[in-house]
């Protein structure tokens, strides 16, 4: 263990030695490197303390690597974040200025809502806008019965696509996410669901709008706030009912990386959300340090120990390139 903490202190000194570009917080995530941490899969107690929510879930967007996982596979009320499902399946089957009539199911959906009206007809664009950003309730259903027929046969829809996009524990009950029984999903598959879903570009675009005018001049403003208010975010659904607690998913890009964030369950969501994509850049800046810092000839590996009826312990140390590691406990 002495040997680990002078290799790891003489690198970090070599590193203060030859840096050309001074990033404040990088000797930090050496720090949190050697720390206790737990596997993805096990749930991590990484930020212990620091968030409100009961589940959450942080990946790589390109790679597909666990940042963050506390409870990732519980599953939960999703809220208005199953509306990803339902405005990409009506961008894929719908074209935008196809017309949408309104039922008076449609019509009679509690908000939030865009307050359609019963047997008016509307362009596909607008309702897929007003369930995308204005979390529309009526829009959804709309959409819903006008792909399937009926908000029922657009559930069971909704299901098969979290299914094709990789989701292993999501059943859909509704097309807006209002709490039904048997309805579920997790932070791990929202995630999983909205990285996949952002490939389709016209969706990505819809989820990058902060603020859209419809074909009839009205104004839908997006509820994810955090366009505005994190840096990197280019998309994200928000949600909240009493039995889900406030959910949401979205995508954060900063230099040539990009990340999900997912939580179920959230008090201070807003908090969470900026904890999480901090954590998750930070995440990803850490493995990254190798290929930016390290002495050519020499890189930062991880050594995982064991569990010895101890706490399961992650150790920075330096190796040569092509070296193996060996280390004596």
């Amino acid at each position: 263990m002495q040997e680990l903490k002078r290799q790891v202190k003489g690198y970090t000194q070599e590193l203060e030695q030859r840096k050309q570009v001074q990033v404040p917080h990088k000797q930090e995530l050496v720090r949190q490197v050697a720390e206790p941490q737990n596997s993805a899969g096990e749930g991590s107690t990484e930020l212990q303390g620091k968030l409100t929510c009961r589940s959450a879930f942080v990946m790589d967007a390109k790679t597909g690597k666990v940042l963050y996982d506390r409870s990732a596979d519980r599953p939960g009320q999703p809220a208005s974040t199953i509306k990803v499902l339902t405005g990409l399946i009506a961008v894929e089957s719908l074209d935008n200025q196809e017309m949408v009539r309104t039922s008076a199911y449609a019509a009679n959906m509690p908000a939030s809502k865009v307050y359609l009206k019963k047997g008016a007809s509307y362009q596909a664009t607008d309702l897929i806008n007003a369930v995308l950003l204005a979390s529309a309730n009526d829009a959804s259903v709309a959409l819903a019965e006008k792909v399937a027929g009926s908000e029922q046969a657009f559930a069971q829809l909704m299901t098969k696509k979290a299914e094709a996009l990789g989701a292993q524990n999501t059943i859909c009950k509704s097309a807006n996410g209002l709490t039904r029984p048997g309805q579920q999903t997790t932070a791990r598959d929202l995630a999983t669901v909205f990285n996949r879903a952002m490939r389709n570009p016209e969706f990505a675009e819809r989820m990058s709008t902060v603020k859209v005018h419809t074909s009839d001049g009205k104004v839908l403003r997006s509820h994810n706030k955090a366009l505005w208010t994190v840096d990197g975010a280019v998309g994200g659904k928000t949600g909240y009912t009493v039995a889900a607690g406030k959910t949401y998913v979205g995508k954060f890009q900063r230099d040539g990386q990009a990340i999900i964030v997912s939580l179920l369950g959230s008090a201070s969501m807003w908090d969470d959300i900026a904890t999480l994509v901090e954590h998750g850049f930070a995440k990803q800046e850490m493995a990254s340090l190798d290929h930016e810092n390290a002495p050519a000839g020499t890189r930062v590996s991880l050594i995982k120990q064991k569990d010895q009826g101890k706490e399961r312990v992650d150790y920075a140390m330096l190796t040569l390139t092509g070296q193996k590691k060996k280390i004596k406990m």
